[in-house]
């Protein structure tokens, strides 16, 4: 390809050709990456000509629009509009609506030559100019709407107009006393009680305790929906919709009428049914497809309780009337597909999702699933009711723990995509890349780079869309939470696209995305929920990304492993930022035991993720010599018995040195706190391993251990206490 096109089609198409690594070293994005990505944005790389014609296509479509679809702007700033026109229309006279959120309604009209001209763009021979003009009218934070019409040419244009606070949600407390909390992967939570998984019920008692204990949030593993017609695609962060719940997470036992459904009782009273759950409740691993086994026939009689008994129920018919209002296309779209792959899937086990179903089903507008649809009501509004049932247990918890006195609750956990079987995808497909995959580049985690299988929207069909779908996603993961954690922040600016004709992850690119308006939106939504937002800021962080960040009002990310000084050494917790939440590990790390003993390098061999001897037996050393800093660095802060062990030759990790490290950090001075559960029972084996799928059982460990004993455990409570005291200094 000309080398002038390429340049054209690259900038156009926001792809970065170069970059600085995770190692600092600048990086150059090899021609054919390049091209690679922008066959996956549908130019054809194989026509210089051809691609010529689609890059003027999608230049006129931007040009072509007056009025931007959607404007983000900061209160407190001055307001303003573009037109953007093609000459003959420069003096033409606009008549303008500003319809306000509040209910305000102003008119006003002006030609586009009596603002300033900003840019110009010639396409086609057509001379096209771009004007700014001041809005001078008083807006409040919200989603305005100015429309734009044209008494010579009968057009008109409509935009959403975003006011934003440009600060996200920080309680006041958070200016007296620090936070800590735990973070649980709810699935893994075990009970006397439960059905062999972790549920919402579960989730209520954990809370109960915390908040006895002084904690003030329970962070959660993604909750979003995933595919009840295929529960073994169990991992959280590939989730079907990101707007809506896992109805695993359900507790049966807690559905209206589960006591007075004769059917119901017949069913969960049976000998067999009971052998199950009691086999479900005693394995060490979550059973996905067992699970679902046991509740979805109890759920579907207890939605047919709910049918022929919601005259007597008016109040809960009332609430689920107006959910399935609220929800809207969304909601009605995730039962229909849940729907559909069910009906599917029993016809033919490989029909994993809508990308290989059968043509007709598609399209969800298609006359065929339309059809289904209608013929299929009655289960489509089972799956509305599952999530409506879902959303109320959730909602519940919150209001417990605010009530227990917890300042945040629970907060939740937003995934960075969804995968290509989605829901989401299905119902949007214009606005996802499916021939490309969301990754990141090699870094000192994954060499080779990873790849992890969830298409990425396109950032213009996002603008398009006047971001209507991040709007959505916001707003519905900070509802019932008190702070959201935002895997990848970096998202909001960049993402490393993988195409899909790549050889590795690492023949990739970042492309960028419209990130001042993203966290325009993402603080305006944060104020309006109350929600405080947490950044997950690893990886590769570009330079001045954080500070950025931290002006929004959003915490960063801070895992004590990665948290390292130039002479190698640990970086003393009371030397991180204020604002961030300080953790001592992650799901994709080991457990503080797991790490000591180095269980997590003796997995990787086993499962085969180092093909070289000598790097894993340099990854040995390095752990060795951590693993020796840490405990200098204990005993230097005075965190440790001054005659425990000073040397790790031979040292394992025992009691007193797995809580010292938490008092550690418990007495930094970041803002928040949150510590694995994991850590407090002593656990050895990981939640997830990354680079693996069929290796190693991912998103299945449960805790090693039931509520109804470590929540009794006098050690533990022991710990809490201290935990709490450090964050009140």
């Amino acid at each position: 390809m000309d080398a002038a096109l390429l340049a054209e089609l690259v900038a156009f198409s926001g792809i970065e050709t170069e970059f600085n690594d995770a190692w600092g070293k600048p990086t150059q994005v090899a021609s054919a990456d390049q091209l690679a990505l922008l066959a996956a944005q549908g130019f054809n790389i194989a026509d210089d000509a051809a691609a010529r014609a689609e890059l003027t296509e999608r230049q006129l479509d931007f040009w072509q629009q007056i009025l931007a679809p959607v404007s983000v702007q900061l209160l407190g700033e001055p307001l303003t509009f573009e037109l953007q026109v093609p000459l003959a229309l420069a003096n033409s006279r606009f008549d303008f609506t500003l319809q306000t959120e509040q209910g305000a309604c102003y008119q006003f009209s002006t030609e586009p030559v009596a603002g300033e001209l900003v840019q110009v763009a010639i396409i086609e021979d057509e001379e096209y100019q771009q004007y700014q003009h001041s809005l001078d009218y008083p807006l409040d934070p919200g989603y305005h709407q100015l429309t734009l019409s044209c008494s010579e040419t009968g057009f008109s244009f409509e935009q959403r107009l975003i006011v934003s606070p440009g600060k996200c949600y920080q309680p006041e407390q958070f200016n007296q006393q620090k936070q800590w909390g735990v973070s649980v992967q709810l699935y893994g939570l075990r009970s006397a009680r439960n059905w062999g998984i972790g549920d919402f019920s579960d989730l209520s008692t954990l809370v109960s305790y915390l908040a006895v204990h002084g904690a003030d949030f329970i962070g959660l593993n993604p909750i979003h929906a995933l595919y009840p017609a295929m529960p073994e695609s169990a991992s959280p962060y590939s989730p079907s919709s990101r707007r809506w719940l896992n109805i695993i997470y359900i507790d049966v036992c807690a559905m209206p009428g589960y006591q007075q459904c004769s059917n119901t009782q017949r069913l969960v009273t049976a000998p067999a049914f009971v052998t199950s759950v009691n086999e479900q409740r005693s394995r060490d691993w979550v059973d996905y497809s067992g699970v679902l086994q046991l509740k979805l026939p109890v759920m579907h009689s207890l939605y047919q309780w709910f049918v022929q008994h919601c005259g007597n129920e008016a109040h809960l018919a009332a609430e689920f009337a107006e959910f399935k209002q609220q929800g809207g296309a969304s909601l009605q779209q995730l039962a229909l597909y849940d729907a559909l792959h069910a009906f599917l899937i029993k016809q033919d086990r490989n029909y994993w999702g809508w990308p290989n179903w059968p043509e007709q089903y598609r399209d969800p507008e298609s006359d065929a699933v339309q059809q289904f649809a209608r013929d299929h009501q009655q289960q489509l509004d089972f799956y509305c009711y599952l999530q409506f049932i879902a959303s109320q247990q959730l909602k519940a918890v919150q209001q417990q723990a605010k009530t227990a006195g917890m300042l945040l609750g629970l907060y939740r956990d937003l995934a960075v995509g969804v995968s290509e079987a989605s829901t989401e995808i299905w119902g949007n497909g214009d606005l996802y890349c499916r021939d490309a995959s969301v990754g990141a580049p090699p870094d000192p985690l994954g060499p080779a780079g990873q790849n992890w299988g969830l298409p990425p929207m396109q950032p213009y069909q996002l603008f398009s869309q006047a971001y209507q779908p991040m709007i959505e996603l916001f707003r519905s993961n900070m509802q019932d939470a008190g702070a959201l954690r935002i895997d990848h922040v970096m998202a909001l600016l960049r993402l490393w696209w993988v195409p899909k004709t790549a050889a590795n992850a690492g023949g990739g690119a970042y492309v960028y995305y419209p990130i001042m308006d993203l966290l325009g939106i993402l603080a305006l939504e944060s104020q309006r929920q109350g929600a405080v937002i947490i950044g997950e800021d690893l990886g590769t962080v570009p330079d001045g990304i954080r500070e950025l960040l931290a002006d929004y009002g959003i915490y960063s990310y801070r895992v004590f492993f990665f948290e390292t000084a130039a002479d190698g050494g640990y970086i003393s917790p009371a030397h991180y930022p204020v604002q961030a939440m300080a953790t001592l590990s992650t799901h994709d790390l080991p457990t503080l035991i797991g790490f000591w003993h180095c269980d997590d390098l003796k997995l990787g061999q086993q499962l085969g993720l180092y093909q070289d001897e000598q790097q894993l037996q340099g990854l040995y050393q390095q752990r060795h010599a951590n693993k020796q800093q840490i405990l200098d660095s204990l005993h230097g802060h005075g965190i440790l018995p001054a005659d425990y062990p000073r040397a790790v030759d031979s040292l394992g990790m025992d009691r007193t040195l797995n809580y010292a490290l938490q008092r550690h950090l418990a007495a930094g001075s970041s803002q928040l706190l949150c510590l694995q559960l994991e850590d407090w029972l002593e656990m050895t084996q990981p939640v997830n391993v990354p680079g693996t799928s069929d290796e190693y059982p991912n998103w299945r460990r449960k805790l090693s251990r039931e509520l109804e004993q470590w929540t009794t455990e006098p050690h533990i409570e022991r710990l809490l206490t201290e935990l709490t005291k450090a964050r009140a200094s």
